[in-house]
């Protein structure tokens, strides 16, 4: 019979459970003594050896099998023949019934309730004193950004390093989960989802503003000349490229190994499982999701903000609407929150990677619009330019703090590198959860690649473009008007359609396109919102998303309607910092459980199991059990190891090789000499090592003290690690022994290892 592990007990108690059912329902009336069974009643297409068939899913279970979560899983087929079959956790989750049950909640208290309260006390001032939390917030701000700034710049440049180097190394073949597992999502479909979650409405905010304020008040060179434009794109290239993508990789990376191969909840907690163990699962774990719930909602709901702001902006300037008040705002928001309602009903597979692609495509064709329409021949020298420039300076921009030469306007590293390495630090929890969610069954280098690269050079692409089309239409058609504009970022795109053939159709699109991006980010962060509240659950009633993204568009729209923006703005990048600082400490667990899982999955079969053919398993069973004293150890060297030895010795001697066996007081040694060569040595030794943290005897053992493990180990004259023989039988000593001397002669005979086989031996 199959068991299913990892069914959550609230999902299944609330749903399925029926208590006061002895027997199974929907089987031909057999059933388990003592059980009680779950019933589903939605009748799945199973797949069997007679080919599909409609049936229904039966589980029994005991009341301590809650402990485990196993449950065995039963099939009744139609014709009544009760038989297993096997299944998955996500199949069988689907054939539960919609009943009012399933309505219930599944949010975790201790992470929700501190979470409300906190946002609601926020809410409350940043909405009551809104200049007066700005100021206080502000300077907060500034102060973090004085006294730690060196901190955040040194904390991003480890975060890309970490990931380049796993990348590189024997960790990027681990799967993220196990190892037969494969993509949800097709590669395509999996970056559309992670642009529009990671930069889409930023792109369309800051494609054009952040080049033209950075041509217009560069941070070292002259305002308006080349220079300055050069400068300009190098620095937004600097800010979306691979250091804020390194943010969102690192978070997504940590989220997705230890909730996938970890089989850990899929929230922030999980990261911190390689060094406070199971205290992941008390206040610690509590606080770190409480802190990570909250970070997540201020940072989406701000940023839904200013796309508001853009939104409004872009309509009046189409429609000649009044939609400067906050009436028209509200509705605004109602409309973009009903619209992810329905894109939530439709569930991730369907709502967010429809919306996704749908953003990717009209993406791609506002892109291709404004490369053709514009200068097109010095966007493509430029885009060149840009890149070398970006990857020639990438060591020295990670590493500047302006510490040598201040930039030239006060407060330029703060207001701008610093803040976005804090915003993205903010933004993180969030999209670096939705990016694990849509990323089981990639391998860890596929990962990193797709999330760290890809996105970056479609940034690029999309910065050059519209960048450098806007400083080009400054220099030369708009005479310095888009320049003098750039201070108001909420219109600037659409003044830059201007300059362009059909203003009104790219407006439009740029419109649609902004609606897009908005209604996928509430859907998306409602998604994830959803997760942390709830711990990972892996299934949640629909009103549970539906109510965050109703708050997502509460707390955009109070913020907006009552200034406080900014303030919030400052709040949350102000708690960016000791995010940074759990951000090593993500770092440093996502190592040590790589490492983990390295030596684990590289743990060869016992050498013993070479010749055993299952006979005296009994005895075979004993000796994994128990932990051999020194004397029985040596016992075993002189019963079985020595009289191996001097058999195979006699054996070579008397074919007319010199061959001896070495006693020492606790070793034995077989030697073949070899004129010139290094000698051949098995020998076996008694290696003394501290007991293992935990065996299946000792551990029922309450007054199990340190102890040392005793063992016979093999060791060779080339220098290679030994290996434990002390479940080998006589026989099984000289089959080895014969093995090892075989590789030896193949190696005398191999050129290219001459040199080693002739130096100095190990045991001399």
């Amino acid at each position: 019979m199959r068991l299913i592990a990892g069914l959550e007990p609230q999902l299944s108690r609330s749903d399925v459970y029926h208590p006061d059912q002895p027997y199974p329902p929907c089987s031909n009336g057999e059933a388990h003594a003592g059980g009680r069974w779950l019933c589903f009643h939605r009748p799945p297409l199973l797949t069997t050896d007679a080919g599909p068939r409609q049936g229904k899913l039966c589980g029994a279970f005991r009341r301590h099998d809650w402990q485990t979560m196993a449950l065995p899983i039963v099939c009744a087929l139609r014709s009544g023949r009760v038989t297993t079959i096997q299944t998955t956790k996500e199949e069988l989750l689907d054939t539960l019934p919609s009943t009012a049950a399933s309505r219930r909640s599944t949010l975790s208290m201790p992470v929700f309730v501190p979470a409300m309260l906190i946002i609601a006390a926020l809410l409350a001032v940043c909405t009551l004193a809104p200049r007066a939390a700005e100021a206080f917030f502000a300077a907060g701000q500034a102060w973090v950004t004085q006294h730690f700034g060196w901190f955040y710049v040194l904390s991003v440049a480890t975060f890309v390093i970490v990931l380049l180097t796993i990348a590189v190394s024997r960790y990027g073949d681990i799967r993220l989960g196990p190892d037969d597992a494969r993509p949800e999502f097709g590669f395509a479909s999996w970056l559309a989802m992670l642009f529009a979650a990671g930069m889409g409405i930023g792109l369309m905010y800051f494609g054009v503003g952040e080049p033209m304020m950075h041509y217009a008040a560069p941070p070292t060179a002259a305002a308006g000349t080349p220079a300055a434009a050069r400068e300009a794109m190098t620095t937004t290239f600097f800010h979306w490229g691979v250091h804020a993508w390194a943010i969102y990789a690192l978070v997504g990376l940590v989220l997705a190994y230890f909730g996938f191969r970890y089989k850990l909840p899929l929230t922030l907690r999980a990261g911190l499982y390689p060094i406070i163990k199971e205290r992941i699962h008390g206040p610690i774990g509590h606080a770190v999701d409480v802190f990570a719930l909250v970070g997540t909602i201020f940072g989406i709901a701000t940023t839904l903000g200013y796309g508001v702001l853009q939104l409004s902006a872009g309509l009046n300037r189409l429609t000649g609407w009044d939609t400067g008040s906050d009436a028209f705002r509200f509705g605004l928001i109602a409309v973009v929150i009903g619209l992810a309602a329905i894109s939530a009903i439709s569930g991730l597979d369907k709502g967010v990677r429809r919306l996704s692609e749908l953003n990717l495509l009209l993406a791609v064709l506002l892109l291709g619009f404004v490369l053709f329409a514009g200068p097109t021949l010095p966007l493509l020298g430029l885009l060149s330019e840009n890149i070398g420039q970006y990857v020639s300076g990438l060591v020295s921009l990670t590493f500047r703090t302006f510490s040598y030469e201040a930039a030239s306007s006060e407060g330029w590293f703060g207001g701008w590198t610093i803040l976005y390495w804090a915003w993205w630090i903010s933004w993180s929890p969030f999209v670096g959860l939705f990016i694990a969610r849509i990323s089981r069954g990639r391998t860890i280098r596929e990962f990193i690649v797709g999330v760290l690269l890809v996105p970056s050079a479609f940034n690029l692409l999309w910065m050059t473009i519209f960048g450098n089309t806007a400083i080009w239409l400054d220099q030369n058609v708009a005479g310095g008007a888009l320049a003098a504009g750039a201070g108001n970022v909420d219109a600037l795109l659409f003044q830059f359609f201007d300059y362009l053939p059909l203003a009104g159709v790219t407006s439009t699109l740029a419109v649609l396109l902004i609606g897009v991006f908005f209604v996928t980010s509430a859907d998306s962060g409602a998604f994830v919102i959803d997760t942390i509240a709830t711990q990972g659950a892996a299934r949640s009633p629909l009103w549970q998303r539906l109510f965050w993204a109703v708050v997502l568009g509460l707390t955009a729209g109070i913020l907006m309607s009552a200034g406080g923006l900014k303030a919030l703005q400052s709040m949350t990048l102000i708690a960016a910092l000791p995010f940074a600082f759990i951000m090593l400490l993500l770092c440093a667990g996502l190592w040590r459980g790589l490492l983990a899982d390295h030596l684990h999955f590289s743990r060869e079969l016992s050498p013993a199991t070479n010749f055993w053919n299952g006979q005296l398993w009994k005895a075979r069973l004993d000796q994994l059990l128990r932990q051999p004293e020194r004397g029985e150890v040596a016992h075993f060297l002189q019963t079985v190891v020595a009289p191996a030895l001097a058999e195979v010795s006699t054996e070579l001697n008397r074919r007319g090789l010199a061959s001896r066996v070495d006693t020492g007081e606790e070793h034995l040694a077989l030697v073949v000499t070899v004129e010139g060569r290094r000698d051949f040595v098995y020998g076996v030794r008694i290696a003394a090592s501290p007991a293992p943290a935990f065996n299946p005897l000792a551990a029922a053992q309450s007054d199990a003290g340190e102890e040392q493990l005793f063992a016979p180990q093999t060791f060779f004259e080339d220098g290679r690690a030994g290996y434990d023989v002390q479940y080998l039988t006589r026989q099984e000593v000289i089959a080895d022994v014969l093995r090892q001397y075989e590789r030896y002669l193949q190696l005398l005979q191999t050129d290219g290892t001459a040199l080693l086989n002739a130096a100095p031996g190990h045991t001399s």
